[in-house]
């Protein structure tokens, strides 16, 4: 855990990776979750995109707009002390243009008060994340299995498990390290090449799917909370099992209701 004193910054992460120590990150998308989270020790809370399955429904990530991940991302700064809060930058709004994205990224970070962005994307996105860090906007680059490319990608697969495919992901993480990111996420890759990576790099990879070896692991929070019974992947550990324990409670709170039970005199007024 980094020091529960200190808020997280991006110098602080890299400095986590040359001394060994692993970076803790979790999706997090209200002020409840990460005013929990921080308490806990949590590094990161990224405010993905991922927000449109997992509480509005959608079967992927590509209707996301940034007037949703600014709500979502403000929100969340307001419960989040220490940890580094990142915002996601949903689908087309950094992909048509360069100025475009410094425009909608820096209006992320002014409304939101957040402490980076993250985009998807290797060597292509590599100019755009430079031209974002050069006007000061904090990046975490994101490549392997990219959602807002799931329909170009055939379908939520495993990336780079050929050396070529392998050997492209090492290009496209270089790349964005020399662009100026600060940390990237490596989400479905094989454990050696993830490894391979995090290795060639002196700034943090972030796993997700990727193995032990990455510097970092990130989960979605509500994944790892057991609370979203429809996803099963074999890369989520499930840390409880609160989808169960939410309908017990609230059957009985049910039934109390019903029954007349609730509320009591202890209660009332």
């Amino acid at each position: 855990m980094t020091d529960a004193a200190k808020p997280v910054t991006t110098h602080a992460l890299v400095a986590m990776k040359a001394e060994g120590r692993r970076i803790v990150m979790l999706t997090c998308y209200d002020a409840l979750f990460a005013r929990l989270l921080d308490a806990s020790g949590v590094d990161l809370l990224l405010v993905g995109d991922s927000v449109n399955q997992v509480l509005a429904g959608e079967d992927t990530t590509l209707s996301a707009r940034l007037d949703q991940m600014i709500y979502h991302t403000k929100i969340v700064c307001r419960g989040a002390q220490r940890a580094m809060v990142i915002c996601d930058l949903p689908f087309l709004t950094y992909q048509v243009s360069r100025e475009e994205a410094i425009r909608n990224a820096g209006r992320a970070m002014a409304e939101t008060g957040c402490h980076a962005v993250k985009l998807e994307g290797g060597v292509q996105m590599a100019p755009t994340v430079r031209a974002l860090v050069e006007v000061g906007i904090p990046v975490m680059g994101h490549i392997g299995l990219t959602p807002q490319s799931v329909h170009a990608l055939g379908g939520y697969r495993v990336q780079g498990r050929d050396q070529e495919a392998a050997r492209r992901l090492k290009r496209d993480a270089r790349a964005l390290e020399a662009a100026g990111a600060f940390a990237i996420v490596l989400e479905l890759v094989p454990a050696p090449p993830a490894a391979a990576i995090t290795k060639s790099l002196t700034i943090p990879t972030i796993g997700i799917g990727a193995g032990p070896r990455c510097d970092g692991q990130v989960l979605v929070l509500h994944d790892m909370l057991g609370l979203n019974e429809r996803f099963k992947a074999k890369f989520v550990k499930h840390y409880a099992k609160l989808a169960d324990s939410v309908k017990d409670a609230v059957r009985a709170y049910s039934d109390d209701v019903r029954s007349g039970k609730y509320p009591d005199s202890s209660h009332s007024f």
